[in-house]
């Protein structure tokens, strides 16, 4: 145990550092199209319990998933300048700390989901497995931030199988939407790092792309809108859905005069506030359903 951190409060202070607890962004980017799928599977509200299940579990696993993924970095964000001082590459949190706190949180989030139904537990663990191999994905797979829009929109189909039973179709495509929205804000984060893992040999999408990463950002932007309003129409929404799009959609265009220059400024900029994407087009939906 670090010794300028042994009293209580110091080690709960640098735990919130470890899961991030202070830049709530990162679960606000799994929580609203989490939130838009359960509306969409409930047809309105979902009720004050799997609203609180998936709101909280949602929160516990992506910071269970920070551990994990701090501790599968540690060696290689010691060479990044915005992850050197992050508490378990600076020592200031063990790895059997980091895997103690991020299991508990797994362990709280899975006790959520045993209030639910037999096939939203049986799902739970595939998320569970994808947390597991993202960290690691970024030595083999060229496209990393594609295994990540796998875990990060894994609360889709969950919801659905919470809601009905059953994980239909629109499920599947709102999951394959979401996954291009998580390759465009993953992507422009790996643009802040991309002179750092270029040292390291660290594999991301924005070294993969080169000079099309602005491009195929916004590529990703547009088929992440259209396949999400096209399957909301399928739905049944209407027009404050389609206006929580058009607000979406002009965030994207604002964050390509942000990223167009490639600053690292820029690009960390576009990542931050992403999460109002999702959140315009999870208002959308939901004044959709409120004000039939």
């Amino acid at each position: 145990m670090n010794a300028t951190a042994s009293r209580p409060a110091d080690r709960l202070a640098l735990y919130l550092d470890l899961i991030r607890w202070s830049r709530p962004a990162g679960w606000l980017l799994l929580l609203w199209p989490t939130l838009t799928a359960l509306w969409l599977a409930a047809n309105g509200f979902p009720g004050l319990h799997l609203l609180a299940v998936f709101t909280l579990g949602t929160i516990l696993m992506r910071s269970a998933g920070c551990c994990i993924n701090d501790v599968a970095d540690r060696d290689f964000d010691r060479h990044v300048k915005r992850t050197a001082q992050r508490p378990v590459t600076s020592g200031a949190v063990s790895v059997k700390e980091a895997l103690a706190v991020g299991a508990a949180l797994a362990l709280a989030a899975f006790a959520l989901v045993l209030t639910t139904n037999a096939l939203t537990i049986a799902w739970s663990f595939g998320a569970l497995a994808v947390t597991l191999v993202y960290p690691y994905a970024k030595r083999f797979v060229s496209m990393p931030q594609a295994v990540l829009g796998v875990a990060f929109s894994f609360g889709i189909p969950m919801a659905f199988a919470a809601t009905r039973g059953e994980i239909p179709l629109l499920a599947w495509g709102l999951l394959l939407g979401n996954l291009f929205w998580v390759l465009a804000y993953d992507t422009e984060y790996a643009m802040v790092d991309r002179d750092d893992d270029l040292k390291i040999g660290m594999k991301t999408s924005a070294i993969t792309l080169g000079r099309w990463d602005v491009a195929a950002i916004m590529a990703f932007y547009a088929v992440y809108l259209a396949v999400w309003t096209w399957l909301g129409l399928q739905a049944g929404l209407g027009a404050l859905f389609l206006a929580g799009i058009a607000v979406a959609a002009a965030q994207a265009l604002w964050h390509w005069t942000l990223i167009r220059d490639r600053s690292r400024d820029g690009c960390f900029r576009a990542f931050r506030e992403n999460h109002w994407v999702g959140a315009a087009v999870f208002a959308g939906a939901l004044l959709d359903y409120a004000l039939r």
